[in-house]
């Protein structure tokens, strides 16, 4: 009983890579798109967050969230938001494996892509109140924050029918072999 239950907790090799290989594309996602908006930048990474949520296993899919998106604001010089973006990112990839990974209706993914991105706005604008001391120059990153929650999420709408059948059987291959 044991050994199912440690072995049921474990990343196999192929999940491993799995999870680094999405790691990577939500590093470059959230690093080359690099749009300034004030106390931080714009980036796709949250479409890719989004698809992976939706695409690919649980556990995999909030490793890539979060560490890819810390990786990007390191490398970005914005080391300090690292703690708050682990936060941030897992909760989000967590709503949308939560209320939209395994529904097929298009509403209840744009419900899930919705609450995930009013969840990062609200947040990043909290942290950005406490880390720089001032609610005022927060709240003013809260429209560049949503804005780039839609976009991301109108990304991953339109991308969802055209990689749902691709990278899941492209999973199921892996897990073959």
């Amino acid at each position: 009983m044991m050994a199912a239950q440690r072995k049921n907790r474990e990343f196999a090799a192929k999940d491993l890579v799995l999870a680094a290989l999405m790691t990577a594309i939500v590093f470059l996602a959230t690093f080359v798109p690099h749009i300034p908006i004030p106390l931080g930048y714009a980036h796709l990474g949250d479409a890719a967050i989004f698809l992976f949520a939706l695409l690919a296993p649980r556990r995999s899919a909030l490793v890539a969230a979060c560490l890819g998106s810390a990786l990007a604001d390191f490398m970005s010089g914005f080391a300090l938001w690292i703690v708050p973006t682990l936060v941030i990112k897992f909760v989000m990839a967590e709503i949308v494996c939560r209320m939209a990974a395994a529904a097929n209706s298009v509403g209840r993914v744009g419900v899930a892509l919705t609450l995930s991105s009013l969840w990062m706005a609200a947040a990043y604008t909290l942290a950005g109140a406490v880390l720089y001391d001032s609610f005022a120059a927060a709240l003013a990153s809260f429209p560049g924050l949503f804005a780039e929650g839609v976009v991301n999420s109108v990304l991953a709408l339109a991308a969802l029918p055209l990689l749902r059948g691709r990278f899941c059987a492209a999973i199921e291959r892996l897990g073959k072999k």
